[in-house]
């Protein structure tokens, strides 16, 4: 099976062009009409990914908005499941989360049983994902529905191996997650350690709402940073997250030899 958006991630990851994931909900986005300004946003400043997904998502919204999505943009869509039924053939490709960070099997290996079947009839192109809970000062949606305890915030070692024995074991990319509407977001040393741990992308969520965070994030090492809930809540915050990410990338291009 080709991997054409692990394949992306991976080239902007080497060419240390760091790159932005807008996170989208669907049981935030019944109203489906309601989703267009913020997808025509993403469209406008060039967002590098759309993710789909959520905690607590109901049997079928998940098809919907991405089939939504789909019809409004070419940027990739991938899933972000919560749940072996929030997977839907519309989209690009599908961040197969294990929770490596908690001992619940239903989150590190049993909802994969449960989706194997189907995502190898529909050849969707799956990326093992390592996903890391880590705490953000408050009980999130995610650690109170996946009955798991966040990795201390104050534990970067910790985090950074159990980063690191996710690689080992496979895993593609690893998501360090603070959770959705998190009063602090993943600390910078956090995820500088974890980053010089790995040699996979890097991929860091929950907290980031405003741009101070988003560029502290991107200067410690995440490859993928990703934003919901304050891009939402604040449309006009998007280009100036999207101005830092291009910034960054103008300091990495390699100039011309005049001599």
């Amino acid at each position: 099976m080709d991997f054409p958006i692990l394949k992306q991630i991976q080239q902007q990851s080497q060419a240390q062009h760091p790159m932005l994931a807008v996170l989208i909900d669907p049981d935030k986005a019944q109203d489906q009409e309601a989703l267009r300004p913020l997808i025509q946003h993403c469209n406008q400043h060039q967002v590098d990914f759309i993710f789909v997904g959520g905690s607590t998502v109901q049997k079928g919204h998940t098809s919907q908005t991405v089939q939504f999505i789909k019809e409004n943009t070419k940027i990739p869509v991938l899933l972000f499941p919560g749940h072996s039924n929030q997977i839907c053939e519309q989209a690009d490709a599908l961040l197969f989360l294990s929770l490596i960070s908690g001992r619940n099997p239903e989150f590190l290996i049993g909802h994969h049983i449960k989706a194997a079947q189907t995502l190898r009839k529909w050849q969707m192109e799956t990326i093992p994902t390592g996903y890391l809970l880590i705490d953000g000062g408050r009980i999130t949606s995610v650690a109170a529905v996946s009955q798991t305890i966040p990795l201390p915030a104050d534990q970067a070692e910790l985090i950074a191996s159990t980063a690191l024995a996710g690689t080992l074991l496979g895993m593609k990319l690893i998501y360090l997650e603070a959770g959705s509407g998190a009063l602090q977001a993943v600390t910078e040393e956090v995820i500088s350690l974890s980053k010089q741990q790995l040699d996979v992308p890097l991929i860091v969520g929950g907290g980031i709402n405003n741009a101070e965070k988003a560029q502290r994030a991107w200067q410690a090492g995440a490859d993928i940073i990703v934003m919901g809930n304050s891009l939402e809540q604040t449309p006009d915050l998007l280009p100036k997250i999207i101005e830092i990410r291009q910034n960054f990338r103008e300091k990495t291009e390699i100039q011309p030899n005049i001599y």
